[in-house]
């Protein structure tokens, strides 16, 4: 460092040590700190930008394949032109394609929307004639509800309880920053008309005519006004329905010399609509309900706006929910949140400021323990307002109160205490020096924190050097994790200038004044050492002056480290991304056969949930049947929201809070599991448990994405991959997205006698699907429903069973002789049409699948399963490919190649544990770059980083002992930990060299400095022990905890040893 700028921080120590400013940057400090503690929002999770947009797209008429050449496979050329782009995933059925656009993780959502409307906008000309116009849906992670709220009666219809929601809704969405409601379940009021074929066909009627008379009659319109004087008169025509009687009076014709009303040939109901779909809820043993149901119920989910913080939005909608009054909510109407991200997001924070304040307070008390409880006072000042400042830090850079960002501090208190301590006990040494006897005592401070001024910005720096590369984790992982080196280098800064500025004065105030009335510990010169540093002497001694006892020992410790090292391929140590955290909720997925009836759907969904409210730690179950439960984060990225078929049915568990139960979720997840597959394999279909996934959402846990030449070929290869799931001992929850064939009973028209008869093609086809499907006619403008209602014309259910009625439906020819869509159509049965799907322009089928057992992790099932998938035989192609070939990252670059894809959480470990091995690689660049600058030699930094893979000596059989996975928050602490070695090994390396510049031999300096530094390294170690032990309660965090305790044990233990023999070794060449 030059004078100039060692001068300029001189000056600064000198005026803030005794300026009146600094009581007050302290007291402005803290009252910044909690000022962001009130206003930063509050989350469980970090929010991810990753802008995605679902693009829909009709061609009436159209299969698969059609709609797969027409429209997808040029639409998905045209938006992989657009920057940014990192996926485009297609579903292509009959009829229409969804087409889901992903942007690289940090694309700003604003612009990538523009991009994605101006480059299809500009290409509608593509689209064929036919095809409707591409409607585009925006999917954010703030459309994830974080409240839902499920209403539930014994005494109400379910059109009742879906209007008193309905109402509700509209109170709710008046809050300022609720963003978007929706209402599952019940059922909405609908008029409808229950044609009779028989009855329309005796007085010459079809369903069409009848569609238009009644939009016809539904009119309402102004006819200005009077010219009347002195007062106008409004003048307005009104022919609307607003009751059944209006519908039922309704002349349709004359029939026989007799007018013909809509009663006389259809049935006109005022009452639910008959969507395939239903929503109860179930009271488990945790519930404080004493009726346990099933009672038929209806769910509001509620959004909040970007930005805003979700503890505050969900306390204030509950409050006004309950302080509606009995004619809104009756009080027979029971309320029961079954989400509450806000709620979660407050309980999680605050137990973690109370973590911090536990660690805060333990490093605290141990530094009063090991040097003097004035020394700690200072440190007590300097830690609080380093927080501080990072939260303010925190709320500027626009990141919101959630679990990383709480554990980045927590984190960080063990290492930035370094600072102050070095500051501290320099200070506390020159105040006892015999030389210093009748100085002025602020001079003293200030000469001790400029003493140590340049090795502290250094050890900060070579800190932040080790752990600032970890921002640069690109992927859904990156913002997930980026708050942590962020956080813990922004601490570690505000660390250093504390030292400069808050310390110098902090310690004039406390210790100078201890010092005057001879209060400080006393260490008087020649006092006898104490145990641990004649322990460290006896232990050395031999090391440094007996060649043999030193080899014996540098073999020792290889032979540690390779043992260390050998219980990862040895699979005692278990790698994964992140383990489950304990959450209060997780799902079940049900996907029976396709073509499956919601009546067995239900029947199947409903023993499942008859299963899980036997659980002890089960609070409340959310039966979904035929529509979609609220999605978390994991639903957005899958797209569970557009799961509304009738064989599909989710079921949303919530436990009892996780202070009330023993077990953790993942636990009674997987205890639930074989059960619940035992349900399903009965009935043929397949089930997923669905936890909240830990870090970024996939998929699923395992991916195997097929690619090859055709489709039958990679459906085929995609059900055995799926029984070879089945068989594989661990891998649970399979599932492929292969279709089951559903009957099709196609009425092809002739258009020959449609065409002699007069009768449109098209009039035949619309016939049918008003009689099978229903047609909304129009609406009924009924101005006291808080939802539209429908006017709906159909078959009645009972006729609906078969094509009878359908067949014998008839339509005029242009003679006014009723003609039978049976002889309009010639009927041949067949099977639907199946869905094609794409990954990146590419066709592509689905096997996925979870791993449970004792590994858990996706890596292990791929080594064990790749051997096996290797034996099946490909299909054949033009190449004469004889077996599958296997990709763990990336594309492949055709599709002429039958090609097995590894993909899901793997696919994200893989990106992370990559990115952060670069960033490691980038932190030992960046250390021996600062070290060489500092001491000036290329071989000065071997020896001090050198004990860097020392600390695996700790770390990995620590994770070992504990039965903790090896995550990507463990190797963010052990390299967290290399800054922290590195640190203390300048330190030593530096003192070595000061000692011999006095003229102390080599064999006594390497010693003397070691044991010198053993008890200050000591107690920094014991600092990031004491510190980072509250992280040891979190399952997510538990990895990094243990790498960061186990790697500085073992590199205080180690390394404090290593070092000097390294250093004698390579000075005893010299």
């Amino acid at each position: 460092m030059s004078a100039h700028h060692s001068d300029i921080i001189g000056k600064i120590v000198i005026y803030f040590a005794k300026s009146k400013i600094t009581p007050l940057i302290i007291a402005v400090s803290l009252v910044v700190g909690v000022f962001a503690v009130i206003n930063l929002p509050r989350e469980e999770e970090p929010q991810i930008s990753v802008p995605m947009f679902d693009i829909f797209v009709k061609f009436p008429g159209a299969d698969s394949k059609e709609v797969e050449q027409r429209i997808v496979t040029l639409g998905e050329r045209k938006l992989w032109e657009i920057p940014g782009v990192e996926y485009v995933y297609s579903t292509i059925e009959p009829e229409g394609a969804l087409i889901i656009v992903r942007f690289k993780v940090g694309e700003d959502p604003e612009k990538s929307l523009i991009n994605l409307y101006t480059k299809i906008y500009s290409n509608l000309d593509f689209l064929p004639q036919g095809s409707a116009q591409p409607f585009i849906k925006v999917r954010s992670i703030d459309d994830v509800p974080i409240l839902t709220l499920t209403f539930h009666s014994k005494a109400r219809d379910p059109v009742t309880l879906r209007r008193t929601v309905a109402n509700i809704r509209n109170i709710v969405n008046a809050i300022p920053d609720v963003s978007e409601t929706a209402i599952t379940g019940g059922r909405k009021r609908q008029f409808q008309v229950f044609f009779d074929e028989e009855k329309l066909k005796a007085r010459l009627l079809n369903p069409l005519e009848i569609a238009g008379i009644i939009r016809s009659a539904n009119v309402k319109q102004g006819a200005a006004h009077l010219e009347s004087s002195p007062e106008i008169e409004h003048v307005e025509s009104d022919s609307f329905f607003r009751t059944k009687a209006d519908l039922e009076n309704l002349v349709v014709g004359v029939s026989a010399g007799a007018v013909v009303t809509l009663k006389d040939i259809a049935a006109v109901a005022d009452g639910p609509d008959e969507e395939e779909r239903a929503t109860e809820i179930f009271f488990g043993p945790a519930s404080r309900e004493t009726e346990k149901g099933p009672f038929g119920a209806v769910t509001l989910a509620v959004s909040k706006r970007k930005g805003a913080n979700a503890a505050r939005l969900s306390e204030e909608i509950l409050h006004a929910i309950r302080e509606l009054p009995e004619a809104t909510l009756p009080k027979d109407i029971g309320m029961t949140v079954t989400r509450d991200y806000g709620e979660t997001a407050k309980e999680k924070s605050d137990e973690l400021l109370f973590h911090m304040a536990i660690a805060v307070f333990g490093v605290s008390v141990l530094i009063a323990w090991v040097l003097g409880r004035h020394e700690s006072g200072v440190i007590a000042i300097a830690i609080p307002m380093t927080l501080a400042l990072t939260l303010a830090t925190f709320y500027f850079l626009g990141f919101t109160l959630n679990r990383i960002t709480l554990f980045a501090l927590i984190f960080s208190i063990g290492i930035l205490v370094d600072d102050p301590i070095v500051d501290v006990e320099n200070i506390v040494r020159h105040l006892r020096m015999p030389e210093n006897r009748g100085k002025n005592i602020l001079d003293i401070t200030i000469e001790a924190v400029n003493e140590v001024r340049s090795p502290l910005i250094l050890a900060t720096l070579t800190v932040v050097a080790a752990i600032l590369p970890m921002a640069f984790v690109r992927g859904l992982m990156g913002p997930y994790m980026r708050p942590i080196p962020i956080g813990a280098s922004a601490a570690m800064m505000f660390s250093m200038v504390i030292a400069f500025v808050a310390t110098p004065w902090a310690a004039y105030q406390i210790l100078g004044r201890a010092f005057a009335k001879g209060k400080l510990k006393a260490h008087h010169e020649g006092e006898r050492e104490d145990f641990l540093t004649r322990l460290y002497r006896s232990y050395m001694n031999p090391l440094i002056r007996n060649a043999k006892v030193r080899h014996i020992f540098l073999w020792a410790l290889g032979g540690l480290l390779l043992a260390s090292m050998a219980l990862v391929p040895l699979k005692l140590v278990r790698m994964k991304m992140l383990p489950f955290d304990n959450k209060n909720e997780f799902q079940v997925i049900l996907n029976m056969p396709d073509g499956t009836a919601i009546e067995k759907t239900r029947e199947v969904i409903t023993e499942i949930a008859d299963y899980l409210v036997t659980v002890p730690e089960v609070k409340d179950v959310e039966l979904y049947a035929g529509c979609a439960a609220p999605y978390n984060f994991n639903g957005l990225v899958r797209h569970y929201f557009l799961r509304s078929r009738p064989h599909q049915a989710d079921l949303q568990v919530n436990l009892a809070g996780k202070h009330d139960r023993k077990r953790q979720s993942h636990d009674i997840a997987k205890a639930v599991r074989p059960r619940i597959h035992e349900i399903v394999r009965t009935h043929g279909g397949h089930v997923q448990v669905a936890e909240v996934p830990p870090g970024p959402p996939v998929l699923s846990t395992l991916v195997l994405e097929i690619y090859g030449p055709s489709r039958e070929g990679q459906n085929g290869l995609a059900r055995e991959i799926e029984r070879l799931l089945a068989s594989s001992e661990g891998v649970t929850d399979i599932d492929t997205y292969v279709q089951a064939p559903e009957k099709l009973a196609r009425l092809r028209v002739n258009t020959e006698k449609a065409s002699l008869n007069g009768i449109p093609v098209d009039q035949v086809a619309e016939a049918v699907a008003t009689a099978i499907g229903g047609k909304t006619v129009d609406l009924a403008h009924l101005s006291e429903e808080y939802e539209p209602v429908e006017i709906l014309l159909r078959l009645p259910r009972e006729k609906r069973a078969t094509l009878d009625s359908v067949l014998n439906m008839t339509l005029l020819s242009r003679y006014g002789n009723p003609i039978p869509v049976r002889e309009l159509v010639d009927i041949e049965s067949g099977t639907k049409d199946l869905a094609i799907y794409h990954k990146n322009l590419m066709r592509v089928s689905y096997v996925l699948a979870d791993v449970a057992g004792r590994f858990e992790s996706p890596a292990y099932a791929i080594l064990k399963l790749k051997k096996d998938i290797a034996k099946i035989p490909a299909p054949e192609n033009h190449e004469g490919q004889k077996t599958l070939d296997q990709l763990f990252n990336g594309q492949p670059r055709s599709a002429d190649r039958w090609t097995v894809k590894w993909d899901g959480e793997w696919q994200i470990t893989f990106e992370v544990f990559r990115d952060l091995g670069i960033a490691f690689a980038f932190v030992l660049l960046l250390i021996y770059a600062l070290v060489v600058g500092w001491f000036q030699s290329f071989k000065t930094p071997w020896i001090i980083m050198l004990p860097i893979p020392l600390t695996l000596i700790g770390i990995l059989p620590a994770h070992w002992l504990g039965g903790v996975f090896f995550t990507a928050t463990s190797m963010i602490g052990m390299i967290a930990g290399a800054g922290i070695v590195v640190r203390n090994s300048i330190i030593l390396v530096d003192f070595i060299e000061l000692q011999r510049a006095a003229g102390m031999p080599l064999e006594e300096a390497v010693v003397d400095a070691g044991a010198k530094r053993f008890r200050p390294m000591l107690l920094t170690a014991a600092a990031v022990v004491v510190g980072a032990a509250v992280i040891l309660f979190d399952p997510i965090f538990q990895g990094l905890a243990v790498s960061l305790m186990a790697g500085e044990i073992a590199s205080t233990v180690l390394s404090r040893t290593a070092v000097p023999v390294f250093y004698y070794m390579m000075a005893e060449k010299t």
